[in-house]
């Protein structure tokens, strides 16, 4: 427990100064008012790489002597460590191989590459990816650099603690994303170091929890499998090394479900005008589950490179969760007029129809019912109850089903 030192991070600091973006501490009104503390976020999104991995890669990669980097750089990463890596390495003119699992998003990849490194897609998992990393050092002799179980990467990562101290020094609360545990282990540790009374919370997906089923079990352990959006902090086991500190500094991990997730997503678009990729959304969202008040709590936005794709799927999927889109079904008599009769209802109601489905084999009596389905927006819940209370009203009978795999409730 002595290899990682006030010595040591103090110069992890100094030396990650050399590429990282000053990152501010953003005061959020909106969360703040929402939970009853003073709400700050460390926007490590905003970084050159567009994460705080390059802190920890770049500390690294310094402590490397002259053979080992000589060799090339070999690391497995589900993409943030992978961009810090190659970045790092290209401006210590060092070779970089990247390993990344397959369900890696393509603006991962394609900056990793873009950054001058090689990339080799294997697994389905970072876990999967790791074990091909390890392979692939062996046959060519690459120094391989460990996306978190390294006492070096926690160190540079841990220089985040340092920086939020020295802008915020009565911090009471550091929120961090926990994946294998190196950002966590650097930040909990070092937060300690300076004062021990600050509270540090590791926060996991629910459906990647290997910290806290490793914690529950007080030892290391491997999870069969891992499901979850924030693919960033998809791991199956955490790191070996980093777990006695865990255990010793983390005072407390929570899991947060995937749907959080999206909800946190859009609450930062909303209301900070911030991207922020899911694994970063996880301490976003586990401020809702802090059991105090009137407390200053940092909440650590780990990263925000999230492709296009993923980022329209949360949006859609936010909406319906918010009930600013949803679907209902309603019957009506086969006849004319009867669809302009729903659409001035609604337009009444001012719910602005999207898409419109209409089926007339519902029933054998075409005359006595065919089905209208009728997707539209609205401006929350409330208005959502107003526009199903209409159709009520009018002896429509509606019911709310099914949009895009997820539920629209009353």
């Amino acid at each position: 427990m002595d290899e990682l030192t006030l010595e040591k991070f103090e110069e992890a600091s100094e030396i990650v100064k050399q590429v990282t973006l000053e990152t501010k501490l953003v005061y959020s009104e909106y969360f703040s008012a929402q939970t009853g503390n003073r709400v700050y976020f460390k926007p490590e999104n905003m970084q050159y790489t567009g994460a705080y991995k390059v802190r920890g890669a770049y500390y690294k990669i310094s402590t490397l002597s002259e053979e080992e980097k000589s060799r090339g750089l070999i690391t497995a990463s589900a993409g943030n460590h992978a961009q810090g890596v190659a970045y790092a390495a290209r401006l210590a003119g060092v070779k970089a191989t990247v390993v990344m699992p397959t369900t890696t998003p393509l603006i991962k990849v394609n900056r990793t590459k873009g950054y001058g490194a090689d990339v080799v897609l294997e697994g389905d998992v970072f876990d999967e990816a790791c074990a091909h990393a390890y392979k692939l050092a062996e046959e060519h002799g690459y120094t391989f650099v460990h996306p978190f179980d390294d006492l070096d990467v926690a160190a540079g990562q841990g220089s985040i603690a340092m920086e939020i101290i020295k802008e915020l020094p009565t911090v009471d609360y550091i929120l961090v994303p926990i994946g294998g545990g190196g950002l966590c282990t650097g930040v909990s540790t070092l937060a300690k170091m300076l004062n021990p009374k600050i509270k540090v919370i590791g926060v996991e997906p629910a459906g990647a929890s290997c910290m806290k089923e490793s914690l529950r079990q007080g030892k290391v352990v491997t999870l069969p499998q891992v499901n979850t959006i924030a693919d960033g902090t998809a791991v199956k086991r955490p790191g070996e090394k980093l777990f006695p500190y865990i255990q010793e500094n983390v005072d407390e991990i929570i899991t947060i479900d995937d749907n959080e997730l999206i909800v946190a997503f859009l609450d930062m678009v909303e209301n900070h005008k911030m991207i922020v990729e899911n694994s970063g959304l996880l301490t976003v969202a586990a401020l809702k589950h802090i059991k105090a008040e009137k407390k200053k709590v940092v909440s650590i936005l780990s990263g925000g490179n999230m492709d296009v794709i993923t980022l329209s799927s949360i949006v859609q999927h936010g909406l319906i969760q918010r009930d600013r889109v949803f679907t209902v079904s309603v019957l009506l008599p086969d006849k004319p007029g009867e669809l302009a009769r729903v659409s001035s209802l609604l337009a009444e109601q001012h719910g602005n129809i999207i898409k419109l489905e209409h089926n007339q084999f519902i029933s054998i009596n075409r005359n006595a019912a065919v089905e209208l389905r009728i997707t539209m927006e609205a401006f929350g819940t409330e208005h959502k109850n107003q526009i199903v209370t209409a159709l009520t009203d009018a002896g429509y009978r509606p019911k709310l089903v099914k949009v895009k795999g997820t539920y629209s409730e009353m």
